[in-house]
């Protein structure tokens, strides 16, 4: 007999369960060697960014290869110094950092050579080396403002002004749309949106703008997955994207889109699969594939054996397989076991007294610790 009154309580949980990440801001990369007068690389110095208009400093130390490296930079102008044994002996003034990857060297001797020779640029690299800082400033500017749009979706999003927010990204994609953290930030925005409406046909048509924008930083961000470095943050971030596909696309109905994605973020993310394969349990479930639901758990289950809520949705799912012999219900195998699991992981639980009223509907024992039970009144 299905049990069709634990679903909206599923519902009300997937969509907790894919909340949209933190607002996170655009930032560029710095990388060098140093070299002292010989030629000879320098090991233990420290390269400070400092940012001329903010103040705000990174200090990076070179390894035993002289060389320096960071992500993270806030995009601007800085004046970068080599320190050795906290005393400054070079700098650059007006470098220029963007989103993308800012190399700077300092190569000591072939500063003091040039300067001793007296050797200045010719008529075109004086030129190249103009066009070459009109074109790091434009990208600065260009990213300021795009963070400034980000930084105010943002504000309006949290307070729940998703149109404002929407407007915001919107033309912040026509003025650069190369940005997956801005498509992704767009379908956030659309998807926060839907669930405000009461016409079904917008609601809809959100969540289809929702997916299509995620699908858009999906695909950005793919590429320079695949011919950029596969650092773990990245990793995540592009299964933060699949897992927001995935949610628009099953609240918009498409439910093999919405597996499809989920999978990806399992595939990507490891580490985070037994929350992807939940999520897809849940909207089987709420989709009425027992059968599907069941096998998502189980992959919830075998990814994490201790999240305490994958049995419990299991066992949901197997009461709704249950039959009736006369008057009793009988439930299939494993049922008594996926509750008593939960109870076992989270004794005192949200979802305690559920669980032990569908214990006691099927006729079984609570097993108030595992492996000791104690019969409830029948």
């Amino acid at each position: 007999m299905k049990q069709r009154f634990v679903v909206p309580v599923l519902i009300l949980l997937a969509a907790t369960l894919c909340a949209a990440p933190a607002f996170a801001q655009m930032t560029g990369t710095v990388k060098g060697v140093c070299k002292d007068l010989q030629g000879k690389i320098i090991e233990g110095a420290i390269v400070d960014w400092a940012n001329v208009d903010t103040g705000h400093k990174y200090d990076l130390k070179t390894n035993n290869k002289g060389e320096y490296f960071s992500l993270g930079i806030a995009p601007g102008k800085y004046k970068v110094s080599l320190l050795v044994d906290g005393k400054e002996i070079y700098h650059f003034n007006g470098v220029v950092v963007t989103v993308g990857e800012t190399p700077l060297d300092f190569d000591l001797q072939k500063e003091q050579a040039a300067a001793a020779q007296g050797q200045g640029l010719s008529a075109q690299q004086a030129k190249q080396q103009q066009e070459q800082q009109a074109k790091q400033s434009k990208e600065a500017g260009l990213v300021k403002t795009l963070n400034d749009k980000l930084q105010a979706a943002n504000t309006a999003s949290e307070a729940g002004d998703f149109d404002t927010a929407i407007a915001q990204l919107t033309e912040a994609t026509q003025l650069d749309a190369s940005r997956d953290l801005l498509w992704f930030k767009l379908g956030d925005a659309y998807r926060g949106s839907a669930l405000k409406q009461t016409d079904a046909a917008e609601k809809t048509r959100r969540l289809t703008e929702a997916a299509n924008d995620y699908q858009k930083a999906v695909d950005l961000k793919q590429k320079t997955f695949e011919s950029g470095p596969k650092t773990p943050e990245a990793t995540k971030q592009l299964a933060a994207y699949y897992n927001n596909l995935g949610d628009a696309c099953a609240k918009a109905g498409k439910l093999d889109d919405s597996v499809k994605a989920y999978n990806q973020a399992a595939q990507l993310d490891t580490a985070g699969a037994a929350q992807y394969y939940f999520n897809i349990g849940a909207v089987m479930t709420n989709a009425g594939k027992v059968d599907d639901a069941l096998a998502a758990f189980d992959k919830a289950i075998a990814a994490d054996p201790n999240r305490a809520d994958s049995y419990y949705w299991k066992g949901v799912n197997l009461i709704g397989k249950a039959t009736l012999k006369g008057d009793k219900m009988v439930a299939p195998d494993g049922t008594a076991e996926a509750f008593n699991k939960y109870l076992e992981l989270q004794p005192n639980g949200p979802l305690a007294e559920p669980a032990k009223q569908m214990l006691a509907s099927i006729g079984a024992t609570i097993q108030t610790e595992f492996g000791k039970k104690k019969t409830t009144k029948k």
